[in-house]
């Protein structure tokens, strides 16, 4: 057996990997994902026990070659995995994961890879993994992911019924080593239009060749009447649904056409032919086992790479880097051409252009702009004729007030209406009456456990819980009283003491404990209830408990719209509305208050949390800069590395507080 074989057969990969080329000192993300996995990349001479690390069949690779031979240690061959970056890696974006490889690579059908390894002798009957697989499918389709992101989910989609043939760049290592030419690519197109007579066909066009960064094999000169090279960057997967065939040499699109459902006419020897799935031009012999979709995708996905969690600098796991791709992607398909904001206070915009101007340019101005879409404050009065997306702070915030200056670490982007106006419909509502997306309920599942587990709420600010009196408790969160969700949904009960007043009527037998707003306790938000008032009707006033803390020891919550009450739905506790917040309605809670009768939809809580917490807000790491998924967020909430606030935030709060207190009464005189 060849000595890499035997180290393939083993299991072991060396710890220490010696590479040769500068791409590894260039790009640090790649020394990371070896460091994360158990490996040390290094400069200098191996040892016996070491390894030599080179970049697929790169010309750079003959150094790192020359070497392992040399010094008679494993060679180890590495390659992005299947799910990369949002641009092109020539454009130094850097990978999510790779897959090393002690036998060969993937693309080089020569001689066995360990991708084919695993293929060929891998069980492949686990459930759970192949359930993992399934779910994996049906997430990257519905979420449009692919090896590459950059597609725009605003283009139209053409019209269904054609044949599709996919460009590949001009001297991509999968052609030359899965047996191809640049000669395969015509006679591609020529069976394809033979096997589809008067069908239109579109040539699809490789992202980089897209770019500018490398040519392709077709031309406009390649096009008859019914054929045309398609290059609009539209997601692979809508571009398949729509197909009839498919015609590939060894583009992993081809690969992506076998998870969508084809069974693609193929022209080279890549990784995935020859296993049953493909209509094969040049099988290879040796690949002589019957594959499930689930089953290829298992090794490929979930067995053979190592995923990289940029946020938290580790390794991490298919379904995680899953959810850090989507985080960026969303990112970059939201904000890819850049924004006009208003409506939002100094000390606000430079978290602004984190959250949304990594990818465009955010320019801040209280005119529209027609080339660009507009972003505006929620809360403040939009100008006439806009059609702004309103923004707002998320349901898992900070450590730490907003009306104190705490950045945020998620906001909302809403270009319908806003969570909480109940007057018109919001994103929320629709992600909200929507079908959950693929293992939406296992993860959403997961995150309710961990924000109670973890005691997470919006702001997070701590304090102690005394002992409460024995009997059946609610709780009353107090509310800023000049709050949009109260003005706009707050019903006939819009006031503090008169929530008090109405929850002791109505349960006069009731341990009543009335927590007052964060906000208004600062003294930077109106809503104060006079002691005499509040000691009326409440048994125990607790500005300074823990949040999480109380929800747990209560029975049930009474609240006009506050933001707690959704906590408390989380944590399994009764909650009434005398208003109409975005939880109220879906059959929840008992309503009491004006809830939309357009609220028809019965979702479970899984689906309620999923809608408000991962597919709703967008979160920003504050370690790497990154957007990152909601269980990023949670770690450094836990760890209490959310956003710092600056030295001047404090003073700006109060500033902030007394002009809002004198426009809260202003309003309330007129």
């Amino acid at each position: 057996m060849h000595r890499d074989s035997e180290h393939e057969a083993a299991g072991t990969i060396p710890r220490r990997l010696f590479f040769y080329n500068g791409g590894m000192l260039r790009q640090p993300r790649l020394r990371q994902i070896l460091r994360a996995a158990g490996h040390a990349p290094r400069l200098g001479v191996p040892g016996p026990q070491d390894g030599v690390i080179v970049w697929g069949r790169s010309p750079y690779a003959a150094r790192g070659e020359a070497v392992a031979a040399k010094r008679g240690v494993p060679l180890i061959r590495v390659e992005d995995a299947f799910l990369r970056s949002i641009q092109p890696g020539r454009t130094g974006a850097p990978p999510l994961g790779l897959i090393l490889d002690p036998m060969g690579v993937h693309f080089d059908s020569a001689q066995p890879s360990r991708l084919e390894y695993l293929l060929a002798t891998e069980p492949l009957d686990d459930s759970a993994i192949l359930q993992r697989a399934r779910d994996g499918i049906a997430r990257l389709k519905a979420s449009d992911l692919s090896k590459y992101n950059n597609s725009d989910p605003d283009l139209p989609v053409p019209d269904p019924g054609y044949v599709l043939v996919i460009d590949q760049t001009r001297n991509d290592a999968s052609i030359a080593h899965g047996r191809a030419t640049a000669a395969t690519f015509r006679e591609m197109l020529a069976y394809a239009r033979i096997e589809n007579p008067g069908a239109r066909i579109l040539i699809k066009t490789h992202p980089e060749t897209r770019a500018g960064l490398r040519p392709g094999h077709y031309s406009r000169e390649d096009c008859d009447a019914n054929s045309e090279i398609y290059d609009a960057p539209v997601s692979p997967w809508q571009l398949l649904e729509g197909a009839i065939a498919v015609y590939t040499v060894s583009s992993l699109m081809g690969y992506e056409a076998i998870l969508a459902g084809h069974k693609p006419r193929v022209f080279g020897q890549p990784f995935y032919a020859s296993w049953g799935l493909t209509q094969d031009e040049t099988p290879v012999p040796r690949r002589s086992r019957s594959l499930t979709r689930a089953q290829i995708f298992a090794v490929s996905h979930i067995l053979a790479p190592i995923w990289f969690d940029p946020c938290r600098k580790r390794q991490c796991s298919f379904e995680e880097a899953v959810d850090q791709l989507e985080a960026e992607t969303r990112a970059y398909r939201e904000d890819r051409r850049g924004y006009v904001a208003g409506g939002m206070s100094i000390w606000k915009r430079p978290h602004l252009r984190k959250f949304f101007g990594r990818h465009g340019p955010l320019r801040f101005s209280e005119t529209p702009d027609p080339a660009r879409p507009f972003l505006y404050w929620a809360s403040r009065e939009a100008p006439a004729n806009s059609t702004p997306i309103r923004v707002e702070d998320g349901f898992l915030r900070s450590r730490g007030l907003g009306a104190e200056l705490v950045p945020p670490l998620s906001l909302i982007a809403d270009r319908t209406g806003i969570y909480y106006d109940p007057t018109r419909p919001s994103d929320l509502e629709a992600l909200i009456a929507r079908a959950l997306p693929p293992s939406g309920e296992a993860r959403a599942r997961k995150l309710i456990d961990r924000i109670t587990a973890n005691k997470l709420t919006k702001y997070n600010l701590g304090g102690a819980l005394p002992n409460l009196p024995e009997g059946h408790k609610i709780l009353v969160p107090g509310q800023v009283e000049d709050d949009a969700s109260i003005r706009l949904g707050g019903g006939e009960t819009c006031t503090n003491a008169m929530l008090l007043e109405r929850t002791k009527a109505e349960n006069p037998d009731s341990v009543i404990l009335f927590k007052p707003h964060p906000d208004v306790v600062a003294g930077l938000r109106p809503g104060a209830v006079p002691d005499d008032v509040a000691k009326t009707y409440a048994d125990l006033i607790l500005p300074d408990a823990d949040t999480a803390a109380l929800i747990e020891a209560v029975d049930e919550v009474w609240t006009m719209t506050s933001g707690l009450g959704f906590e408390a739905l989380l944590r399994g506790k009764a909650v009434t509305t005398l208003g109409a917040p975005f939880y109220a309605g879906w059959g929840l809670t008992r309503d009491l208050g004006p809830v939309p009768a357009r609220r028809t939809a019965r979702p479970d809580l899984l689906h309620l949390a999923h809608a408000a917490l991962i597919a709703y807000p967008r979160y920003l790491d504050p370690v790497s800069g990154l957007p990152c998924p909601v269980e990023v967020a949670l770690d450094r909430l836990s760890e209490g590395r959310a956003l710092p606030r600056g030295p001047l935030n404090r003073i700006g709060a109060k500033l902030q507080g007394v002009f809002a207190s004198y426009a809260w009464v202003w309003r309330r005189q007129r």
